[in-house]
């Protein structure tokens, strides 16, 4: 089966880009990402961390 996939692989024309083009959006996701977590107020993660706490808290008064 593996060898019916990759000899129908080769046979396609302009096919070796997709990988490359596969690791740039998954390299530029992840350096956006990482960027975004430096760059995050440290009074937001606070905020956004406390949220499950919260919720539980609000819960139980119900």
């Amino acid at each position: 089966m593996l060898k019916f996939v990759k000899n129908h692989m080769e046979s396609i024309t302009g096919i070796e880009i997709y990988p490359l083009i596969s690791l740039l959006i998954f390299f530029t996701f992840f350096m956006v990402l990482f960027w975004w977590v430096i760059t995050a107020k440290k009074e937001y993660i606070t905020k956004v961390s406390n949220i499950p706490l919260d919720n539980q808290q609000n819960n139980e008064t119900l």
